[in-house]
């Protein structure tokens, strides 16, 4: 297959539209990170998704639409909860999903069999005008090959997926860096299942309690059945092995340097760097959280290209505000490998 390389002129946004309509996929730019879109309704064309990416099918897929119009048009879900509503209303369109008890229209291939789907309204403008010309709401999963790290820009998707899908439109590098947050409505108490650009916090001013998934900030039983993607498997993850460091800046670069070899980098805060002896990749200041996550899977691609590198030491964030987002795809990108300085 030959992929595509389109720009964001409103003839290639057109050629994308059409090639979704008729069953194909395309890399598209998001606020959050690159999709791989397929029509959402057509099971045959969101199986590709999966072969494409290599990606288990008992992983959900995220509905995207062009405005929150579309969730009744085309009967996405069978009801739209007050609290989605309301959470609609502060957070849409931008990177938040809502799981929510699904329509009769979502083929099994989106849901993984399961009886909610996840929706979001995405932000970006050229998301939306492909979806408008695609006449159809579109599943879109990170457009990257499954568990390495999500692509923030169109180079990344191509990187990864060049003659396994149809095409990539190239949309400029994405604002927020990280996946979207997820919360499910079908449970009894509201829940977040993956953090994002939207904190918890900011949803529970809006909607009151919301629980924390264990998933969120742990490791799951194997065999575990999942309602949202991100949660079950070791993700974002570069060839080389992570390892997080918890514990405080100097434990850190102490242990670093004690470790520190050509084969070794650390991936860590700005004020790290001058005290380290070791390759280094920068996560940002440490309590600037907005721009650690947009710079985590950028910086984790480039720890890729160092074919040298074996073990990257990463600098362990607080799990709160957007925070807890950078934790999340961290601790995942580690697998779980986390060593408490304290206890050293």
């Amino acid at each position: 297959m030959n992929t595509l390389l389109l720009q964001d002129s409103q003839q290639d946004i057109e050629k994308a539209g059409e090639i979704l309509a008729n069953g194909g996929l395309v890399g598209i730019p998001t606020e959050t990170v690159y999709g791989l879109a397929a029509d959402a309704l057509n099971g045959n064309a969101v199986a590709k998704i999966f072969e494409a990416k290599g990606r288990p099918m008992d992983n959900p897929l995220i509905v995207h639409i062009k405005d929150i119009k579309d969730i009744n048009k085309f009967g996405l879900v069978k009801e739209f909860p007050k609290k989605a509503k309301l959470l609609a209303e502060s957070f849409w369109p931008g990177p938040l999903t809502i799981i929510m008890p699904k329509g009769d229209c979502i083929p099994n291939e989106v849901s993984a069999g399961l009886d909610t789907v996840a929706i979001r309204f995405p932000e970006h403008q050229i998301a939306r005008r492909i979806i408008e010309v695609a006449n159809t709401p579109l599943a879109a999963p990170s457009a990257n090959l499954s568990g390495s790290p999500s692509p923030t820009t169109a180079k990344h998707v191509f990187n990864d997926l060049n003659g396994k899908i149809d095409a990539v439109l190239d949309g400029g590098r994405c604002r927020v860096g990280l996946e979207s947050t997820v919360i499910t409505l079908a449970t009894p108490v509201p829940k977040l299942l993956r953090p994002g650009g939207i904190t918890l916090e900011e949803m529970k001013e809006v909607i009151g309690e919301i629980e924390v998934d264990e998933a969120v900030l742990n490791q799951i039983e194997s065999g575990a059945v999942v309602s949202s993607p991100g949660m079950k498997y070791k993700h974002y993850a570069p060839k080389s092995r992570v390892i997080l460091l918890r514990g405080s800046d100097n434990a850190y670069r102490e242990y670093v340097n004690s470790h520190a070899d050509y084969n070794v980098a650390a991936l860590c805060y700005d004020s790290d760097i001058i005290g380290l002896n070791t390759t280094t990749f920068s996560m940002g200041d440490k309590n600037d959280y907005e721009t650690q996550a947009h710079k985590l899977f950028s910086s984790l691609r480039k720890i890729d290209k160092e074919s040298r590198i074996d073990i990257v030491y990463a600098r362990c964030p607080e799990p709160r505000g957007l925070g807890m987002a950078v934790y999340n795809r961290l601790i995942r990108a580690a697998g779980f490998e986390v060593i408490d300085l304290e206890e050293v």
